[in-house]
């Protein structure tokens, strides 16, 4: 099988913090775990924009007609049999290509992430169901975004849902002797009995940070603190509500962090939060900084919600509440800080739970069976 990957999403090299979120990374890891499954049976090639977020808008259009001809002369020359988009953005390009690709019996595939089916456009869902029919497989990263492309007009039949991965190696090895997350350097300041929340990604509503700050924070005890990595257009709100609260001693906002400063920051926290609520036309399609948090050891406590019900196994690796359900999320939390012998031991299954089950070249051979 000869495949060929396309992606706008990735990210330069020597400034990887230009243009890293979920579908970024998602990108980035699939291309290095394909690179090493290349056999006498499998080559693999990639066609990538690379940019930072701020270019990447003005730069997408120019690349797809690029890689439009780019493709028009493989297909034509007989040399791929398999073409993957990183997501809908990409997978636009089956629709001029179509009959080409019927011609020389080329197939074609898109991963699906959730905001790039679900986006609250009325011309762009109308080109949706037209994208859907142009491909002949779509890989959705969970149940939930499988089923948002269903209700769009996807034929069941075309999906094959295979969750995202974790890069194994990404993260250096972590401390795993009781009481190191509390003496760990980043956070020195805080009292030897706190119990620190963190929640990493972009900063916008479906997060549910705000909320969380504003309704979850106020009830916890004194010695409870909540660090957010991460920026974004919500990131008013989320200082609104800090402020509102008298919580600026125990929320800080620590920005966007290098892969040091988030290593660090998973590996001295005790719990990652994932308070999503649910937002019309913005869905969570899965979440893979709760695979990078439990990388580090770091169990999770997640609104069981969309995408996110596919990467807890409760008890396993973190636990669910209902979104929205401020005394859940309060119970479970303290439950957690009064038994910090089951936090201990929570911590340490999380990383055992998500290499054996989201590892990158398992998650690539999944990919592969599926475009076999």
């Amino acid at each position: 099988m000869r495949l060929v990957f396309v992606t706008h999403s990735f990210s330069p090299p020597d400034r990887p913090l230009a243009n890293v979120g979920g579908m970024q990374r998602v990108a980035m890891e699939l291309d290095a775990a394909l690179q090493r499954k290349q056999s006498n049976e499998f080559s693999y090639d990639a066609i990538l924009l690379v940019a930072s977020w701020k270019w990447i808008h003005v730069l997408v259009a120019p690349f797809l007609i690029k890689t439009f001809f780019s493709l028009r002369k493989r297909i034509k020359r007989g040399e791929v049999d398999v073409i993957v988009f990183s997501s809908m953005v990409t997978a636009w390009l089956a629709l001029p290509l179509r009959k080409l690709l019927k011609q020389h019996g080329v197939r074609v595939a898109s991963i699906v992430h959730g905001l790039d089916v679900t986006t609250p456009n009325a011309l762009y869902q109308k080109v949706v169901p037209h994208i859907f029919g142009a491909l002949d497989i779509v890989l959705p990263v969970s149940g939930p975004t499988g089923e948002a492309c269903v209700e769009r007009g996807l034929p069941p039949a075309k999906v094959r849902v295979v969750n995202n991965g974790v890069e194994l190696d990404r993260f250096p090895p972590f401390e795993m002797r009781a009481g190191a997350r509390a003496s760990h350097p980043f956070r020195s300041d805080l009292p030897k009995d706190a119990i620190l929340l963190t929640s990493v990604g972009r900063q916008v509503k479906r997060k549910g940070f705000a909320w969380f700050i504003e309704h979850v924070m106020p009830r916890l005890p004194e010695h409870v603190h909540y660090w957010l990595g991460g920026d974004g257009p919500e990131g008013d709100a989320i200082q609104s509500a800090i402020d509102a609260n008298h919580l600026g001693n125990r929320v800080r906002l620590l920005g966007r962090l290098g892969d040091a400063q988030l290593t660090n920051l998973y590996q001295s926290a005790d719990l990652f939060l994932m308070p999503n609520i649910p937002v019309p036309g913005d869905m969570e399609g899965f979440g893979i900084v709760m695979l990078e948090a439990a990388m580090n050891g770091l169990p999770v406590v997640a609104a069981r919600l969309e995408g996110i019900k596919e990467v807890i196994t409760v008890g396993k690796n973190g636990y669910f509440v209902e979104s929205g359900d401020i005394t859940g999320y309060t119970d479970r939390i303290v439950t957690l800080d009064l038994d910090r012998t089951s936090l201990g031991a929570l911590s340490d299954s999380s990383r055992a739970h998500v290499a054996e089950t989201f590892g990158w070249d398992a998650v690539a051979e999944q990919y592969l069976e599926h475009l076999s």
